[in-house]
């Protein structure tokens, strides 16, 4: 706690002293000369970005407050008021470069109207992603940890930033994901519906000589060691489909609660079974 009254003091202490510079060099312009408008946009600069900054992290740590979230710890609207302060700092930086050469705001709100279409289409794919990004982070569709199914990947969201979302597949693979695909894709979000019902799919040659009665019964008993985390009496196979030479199997059982790591082995162990089980058939 002392530590944290100590950053924000220095930052307060900062500002104060911004402010008092900004106000003493308009005092001392004919002597500045040419220096004047470098010195006022560097000034002015740090005088958005430590009021931001200020405002930003006053933000955070009363929501952190609110939800109980520990420092350590984000989720989607932490990230999304930090990508609208880049967004800030990213505009005071152009215009401290601008400010360099004398141009006023309102010079520059008359010239980016003369280019805005240019701009436009030059940086669309751009912009769309970061808006996406922003709408994104404080929605509630999705948020970081969820186990998500967006388009044709499914996994585990671990950051969404002005840019992408990352994602985690169950083949431990890292996806980076453009703002503006997520924002358009369909997503199917297993962690907010808390889907417990999990179904393995797979095809059985016909050439597999067993009944689906002893095959349900030996792939139950390959649950053994899982039997904790399901609830009793909801595992089954069914055949979804008969085709000429082979079975659209779907072998189900429901989780006691959502747990991913654990859908994630029992899966592993699941498929292994049912390779061995065909293998040791032929």
């Amino acid at each position: 706690m002392k530590h944290l009254f100590i950053k924000y003091l220095v930052r307060f202490s900062l500002l104060a002293i911004l402010l008092y510079s900004k106000s003493l060099i308009g005092i001392y312009r004919p002597e500045l000369g040419k220096f004047y408008f470098f010195i006022s946009s560097v000034l002015g600069f740090f005088l958005l970005f430590t009021t931001v900054n200020i405002v930003t992290a006053i933000l955070v740590m009363m929501y952190r407050l609110r939800k109980n979230i520990p420092y350590k710890y984000t989720d989607n609207v932490i990230n999304g008021i930090n990508n609208v302060y880049y967004l800030i700092v990213t505009f005071g930086v152009v215009l401290m470069i601008l400010g360099f050469w004398g141009i006023d705001f309102r010079d520059l709100i008359t010239s980016l109207s003369i280019v805005a279409a240019a701009l436009a289409v030059i940086s669309k794919d751009y912009v769309g992603n970061i808006m996406s990004g922003i709408i994104i982070s404080f929605s509630k569709e999705i948020n970081i940890d969820d186990y998500v199914r967006i388009g044709d990947n499914k996994g585990k969201i671990l950051d969404i930033n002005l840019n992408k979302v990352t994602l985690l597949n169950d083949d431990d693979d890292i996806i980076y994901l453009p703002n503006e695909k997520v924002f358009m894709a369909e997503i199917i979000n297993y962690t907010k519906k808390e889907i417990k019902k999990v179904s393995i799919d797979f095809e059985l040659g016909m050439a597999y000589h067993t009944t689906i009665e002893k095959l349900e019964k030996h792939l139950s008993g390959s649950l053994s060691e899982f039997q904790q985390f399901i609830e009793p009496g909801t595992v089954s196979l069914k055949i979804v489909d008969v085709h000429h030479d082979y079975l659209s199997l779907k072998f189900q059982f429901t989780l006691k609660e959502v747990n991913r790591e654990v859908e994630r082995n029992i899966r592993k162990k699941t498929i292994r079974m049912i390779a061995n089980s065909v293998k040791e058939a032929i």
